[in-house]
C-alpha cells in the first residue's frame, strides 16, 4: 500500500488551491510586495529538495513500512492489537515522533541552524510550509524512515499520515482567519493556523512553543502549549529578529543561512507555563 506520487501531487495541488482561496477570502494580514518572490523561491526549495530526496532515498516511506513488517522487533508488531487499532496508534506515534523532531530542531544548535530557514520568513502564509532547507528535509526524512523501521506501523498508517500531512502544511501556515469559536474547538484536536503562527513569532519564547505538527495534544501533554503570543495579538511580529529585510526572501539567503557565523543559537525549551488566553 503506497500513496501514489500522482495522487500525492494531485492532493498537494488541491490543498494549495483551497488554502490560497481561503487566504484571499479571509486574510489574517495583508500581503507584501514580496509575495511573488517568496512563493517562487519557496517553490525552488521544495522541488530542489524533492529531487535530492528522490536521488538519495529510492523507496517511499510507505514502502519502508511494508518492508518493516518483516522486522520481528517492530514495536507495533509485538502487540496483539487488531489492525485498525494499530493503524490509529501508528498515526499517533509517528506524529509524536514529528513533535519530538521539532523539539530537537529548536534545542540542538546544529539542527537549529538549518531550521532557521523556515523561521526566517518575514511573513507567514501557505508557502511558508514548504520553506525548508534541503538539509532539513534530508535529516527529517532519514529519521522518519528510521522511526518507521523501529515502530513497524501498518503501511496504511503511513499513507494516511502522508495524506493528512500534505494538507496540514498549507492549513497550519495559512494567512487566514476562521471564526473564533470554530478555531477554539478545532485546536483541541489539530494544530490550527492561529496556534501555529504563534510559533512563527520573532519572540524566542513563542518559537519554542506550539511545536506540534498535526495533533495539538502533544504540546499540552509536554508543556509547550501557548495560547497567545507573549507580545500579544496586535504586537506579534512574524519571522526572526535580524531577518526582517527583503533579502530574507532570496534563494541565496535561504541556502546560505545555516552557514552564517551570525546564526543565532537556540534557547532551551521553556518550563511549562499556564496557558495564556487571548480573549474571545
Amino acid at each position: 500500500m503506497n500513496l501514489d506520487p500522482k495522487i500525492y501531487w494531485i492532493l498537494f495541488s488541491l490543498a494549495l488551491v483551497v488554502a490560497a482561496l481561503w487566504e484571499m477570502a479571509r486574510p489574517w494580514r495583508g500581503v507584501s510586495l514580496q509575495l511573488v518572490r517568496r512563493w517562487r523561491n519557496h517553490a525552488v526549495l521544495l522541488f530542489g529538495s524533492t529531487a535530492i530526496l528522490a536521488l538519495i532515498f529510492r523507496g517511499s516511506a510507505a514502502l519502508v513500512a511494508v518492508a518493516a513488517q518483516n522486522n520481528r522487533f517492530g514495536l507495533l508488531k509485538v502487540t496483539a492489537l487488531p489492525l485498525p487499532a494499530r493503524i490509529v496508534l501508528g498515526i499517533l506515534l509517528l506524529d509524536l515522533f514529528g513533535y519530538a523532531m521539532h523539539r530537537l530542531y529548536h534545542a540542538v544548535p546544529v539542527l537549529w541552524r538549518v531550521h532557521q530557514v523556515h523561521h526566517s520568513d518575514a511573513e507567514v502564509d501557505l508557502s511558508t510550509g514548504i520553506r525548508h532547507h534541503p538539509f532539513e528535509n534530508l535529516i527529517t526524512h532519514a529519521f522518519t524512515l528510521g522511526a518507521i523501521v523501529l515502530l513497524a506501523p501498518p503501511a496504511a498508517a503511513v499513507v494516511v499520515l502522508q495524506a493528512l500531512g500534505v494538507c496540514q502544511i498549507f492549513f497550519s501556515h495559512a494567512n487566514a482567519n476562521m471564526p473564533r469559536r470554530t478555531e477554539r474547538l478545532l485546536r483541541l484536536i489539530f494544530v490550527t493556523p492561529e496556534m501555529h503562527r504563534i510559533h512563527h513569532s520573532d519572540e524566542m519564547r513563542d518559537q519554542n512553543a506550539n511545536l506540534g505538527e498535526l495533533f495539538a495534544c502533544w504540546d499540552r501533554l509536554f508543556g509547550t502549549y501557548l495560547d497567545a503570543s507573549v507580545a500579544g495579538v496586535d504586537g506579534m511580529r512574524i519571522g526572526m529578529k535580524g531577518c526582517e529585510g527583503a533579502e530574507s526572501a532570496g534563494i541565496a539567503f535561504m541556502l546560505a543561512q545555516p552557514f552564517r557565523s551570525a546564526a543565532t543559537e537556540p534557547q532551551s525549551i521553556p518550563e511549562p507555563v499556564p496557558a495564556r488566553t487571548s480573549g474571545d
